[in-house]
């Protein structure tokens, strides 16, 4: 299929990669946008794994206000260079984690933040339950396994289904965010106020 001009364009306003990035995963996917579109997040996430661990020392500390001043929220998000965090995408980036922090309550960044006494007491819950639903003893540790995958899912910030797009995680979206912005973005920390409730 003939990759036009204005297919590129399109793939570019919805990706914001550059011209010859968008015209290859046209070119790859026989102009299908959504498979394009994949090939890139695909690519996105290998540019991103070249890219981890280089100091994340500049950035942006974003703020969100929802339900009249009931639920507040800052996010420290870090990136390489000043030059970046000035940019819009990456004030997007920030804005929508604030908005998913404020919606999702995130209480770790990542499922290595969590402590490991939290860690310990979910797993004898976990297999506890399933061995009283009578399961072999030698499923226990696999059966809490997955529901521990679970519970990152639904506590780490990393780990969860972004709120704007559910089907990719958050750590997702700061991967194709890496991808496109093409420097190492991390969260540096969070936190998530309610009204009435307390620590």
């Amino acid at each position: 299929m003939q990759v036009t001009a204005q297919m590129v364009k399109e793939l570019r306003e919805k990706t914001g990669l550059g011209m010859m990035d968008c015209k290859k995963a046209l070119s790859e996917t026989a102009g299908d946008l959504d498979a394009a579109v994949d090939y890139l997040r695909k690519k996105g996430a290998l540019k991103a794994a070249k890219r981890e661990g280089r100091a994340t020392s500049e950035g942006r500390i974003g703020s969100y206000i929802h339900m009249n001043g009931k639920i507040g929220v800052l996010v420290e998000l870090n990136c390489e260079s000043d030059f970046v965090a000035k940019t819009d995408q990456y004030a997007e980036l920030v804005k929508d984690l604030c908005m998913h922090v404020a919606a999702s309550s995130p209480r770790w960044i990542s499922s290595e933040d969590v402590p490991e006494e939290v860690l310990a007491k979910e797993k004898e819950i976990y297999m506890t339950q399933a061995k009283e639903a009578g399961k072999p003893d030698k499923m226990l540790e696999k059966i809490a396994e997955g529901k521990l995958n679970k519970f990152f899912s639904e506590v780490c910030l990393l780990n969860q289904p972004f709120v704007k797009d559910p089907d990719k995680t958050v750590d997702q979206l700061i991967k194709e965010k890496i991808g496109q912005l093409g420097e190492n973005i991390t969260v540096g920390r969070f936190v998530r106020f309610q009204l009435g409730e307390s620590k």
